[in-house]
């Protein structure tokens, strides 16, 4: 079986729809500290999707019901 390597580039507007498509979560976690001390501690959870991959995925891990509740 022959592996085929194909040369094409993928415009801008390919690479935006598979990415709200897929969707892309990026989780970052910073912490600065100073002789065993804290002084600084950031966590961070960017999603990148459509709404609809969102809602789909949202759904099944139980975050939708979050979302829906107001805010008091």
């Amino acid at each position: 079986m022959a592996v085929e390597k194909v040369n094409s580039s993928s415009s801008l507007a390919e690479v935006v729809d598979r990415i709200l498509d897929k969707g892309i979560v990026v989780d970052a976690w910073v912490r600065v500290s100073l002789v065993g001390i804290e002084l600084l501690a950031i966590e961070a959870r960017v999603v990148i999707a459509s709404v609809e991959t969102y809602l789909k995925y949202a759904e099944a891990v139980g975050l939708t019901a979050q979302a829906a509740v107001p805010a008091s």
